[in-house]
């Protein structure tokens, strides 16, 4: 029996980073001082409001679809305008700017693996504050705001709420909308400082292993590389502690864990794909959340919104940028039947 969605208001509102990805598919990554091939380039979606709307519209989502943030007045800005107005994503929201430049990453994508390694441009997304934003009049069901760590001036300190993005997440949760986060992985000690204080607004959080880890200080992987599923649980707990109030879901390349706030823990596994299918793993993340947040809005059980959100993912991985290779949902989904799963995960 299909639940009932979590309110009245419909459709999603994604705001943060807006990204142009500049992928450059590489023989490898170069040591100092020594050269590595240029095998092909492209231009691709960046930033989880522009990947996760931009998948939800290829996948035909049957709901309103809003964009939130700031670019530049320039080039850049203007082609990631017209790629949400082709999609129907309403962009009354993603405002311009001439203090900054659109922000933008350079993506060396090696190949063979898909390995990736990024040099990015803050540039506009570090002003956005959302302060234009009115969750009475937009009235989404869902507001998903990353990514937590790379928006400068939601990152900075708010005496109320510890940050300006938990002040940001309060706002729409006082207004009946259900919040999502998302956060960058980086190599720092700032997790607790700038994400655990948003967490205490956060209904659904949603973070890869390496995030979820950071941020709550386990271990969520053994030394020889192998997943940790005792230390994985043990990580979504916390982050419920910290404040979620929902749900938590962690993903990580062998598929995904779920623990919600009644203390339900689900698991799925990611589809066997073959070596030769992966032609690049960015945008992975954002394709999984997609699929996870379109179940939550449409009230889907816990398990088939983690199955979607493996299999988005998996459809996401054959394109070397982060959203051209996401196809309309059913074809997502028949991946599963094609390639099967890889092995099940702990349950014990």
């Amino acid at each position: 029996m299909k639940k009932q969605p979590n309110n009245a208001h419909k459709g999603l509102l994604a705001g943060g980073n807006w990204i142009i990805d500049q992928v450059k598919i590489i023989d490898a990554y170069p040591q100092p001082e020594q050269l590595s091939n240029i095998r092909s380039e492209s231009l691709g979606t960046g930033g989880a409001p522009y990947n996760v709307l931009i998948d939800l519209a290829k996948s035909e989502a049957g709901f309103p679809l809003l964009a939130a943030g700031m670019v530049g007045q320039d080039n850049l800005g203007e082609h990631i305008r017209r790629d949400c107005r082709a999609h129907h994503i309403d962009i009354r929201h993603l405002n311009t700017t001439t203090k900054a430049p659109t922000s933008y990453t350079d993506v060396m994508t090696e190949l063979g693996d898909g390995r990736r390694t990024f040099f990015h441009a803050r540039g506009a997304n570090a002003l956005w504050l959302g302060a234009d934003l009115d969750f009475e009049k937009t009235r989404p069901r869902i507001f998903h705001l990353g990514y937590l760590l790379l928006l400068d001036a939601l990152d900075e300190p708010d005496a109320k709420y510890g940050t300006k993005a938990a002040r940001l997440l309060a706002g729409a949760q006082a207004a009946g909308v259900k919040t999502s986060v998302d956060v960058v992985s980086e190599n720092s000690d700032r997790f607790p400082k700038i994400v655990c204080p948003a967490l205490k607004h956060v209904d659904y959080c949603i973070l890869n292993e390496i995030e979820a880890g950071k941020t709550t200080g386990f271990k969520v992987r053994q030394p020889d590389g192998k997943l940790d599923t005792v230390t994985i649980r043990h990580a979504a707990g916390s982050l419920l502690q910290n404040g979620v109030r929902e749900l938590v879901v962690i993903h990580f390349p062998e598929g995904a864990f779920a623990r919600t706030r009644k203390g339900e823990d689900i698991w799925q596994s990611s589809l066997k794909l073959p070596p030769k299918y992966v032609v690049g793993t960015a945008g992975a993340g954002d394709a999984f959340c997609a699929g996870v947040l379109l179940g939550l809005h449409e009230g889907w059980p816990l398990q088939r919104c983690l199955l979607t959100g493996v299999c988005i993912a998996a459809a996401s991985l054959s394109d070397a940028t982060c959203t051209a290779g996401v196809k309309p949902l059913a074809k997502s989904m028949a991946l599963a039947k094609k390639f099967g799963f890889g092995p099940a995960l702990d349950k014990e």
